[in-house]
């Protein structure tokens, strides 16, 4: 199990998290960004409202894309979302170490939804998985580049203590 783990972390990239603690707690994220036509790197960065709630701001920025449309510009690239997050792992109580939240963004390039869970085997180390997608987008006909934001996507990575 640590082999695939480990296997998975080396061959997609990794993030840095911080335990999500309730109030005033700051999360801190960077991983890798699975999409249909290209990969790419994501960062969250939350902030603990209540024991349950978090907000913050995630970003996401497309490293090498499908060529069939050409070379997209840093705008087509790039994605900003404000979050909400409803961390219930304590509330579900299945173990201590793991927090499962889903939540809300509202981005530059759509409105939609995440699901993600962090586990830590330790008190400072633990991975993450997440998968976002659009719930409303803006435009009704997806076209081109604005496709590269508008679908499902999928996070990996390493969480630390920090």
């Amino acid at each position: 199990m640590k082999r695939i783990i480990l296997l998975m972390l080396l061959t997609a990239s990794f993030t840095y998290a911080q335990v999500y603690n309730g109030k005033g707690d700051v999360k801190l994220q960077i991983g890798a960004n699975l999409q249909k036509d290209g990969t790419g790197v994501a960062a969250s960065f939350d902030f603990g409202l209540s024991e349950n709630m978090s907000i913050g701001l995630m970003s996401s920025y497309l490293l090498n894309t499908a060529t069939y449309l050409g070379t997209p510009k840093f705008v087509d690239r790039f994605d900003l979302k404000a979050r909400f997050n409803a961390n219930i792992g304590n509330v579900l109580n299945i173990d201590e170490n793991l927090d499962i939240y889903p939540g809300l963004n509202l981005g530059l390039k759509n409105f939609g939804g995440h699901l993600g869970a962090r586990y830590f085997f330790t008190d400072s180390f633990g991975v993450f998985s997440e998968a976002s997608f659009p719930i409303a987008k803006y435009e009704n006909q997806i076209t081109g580049y604005d496709y590269l934001n508008n679908q499902f996507t999928f996070n990996i990575g390493a969480s630390f203590n920090l």
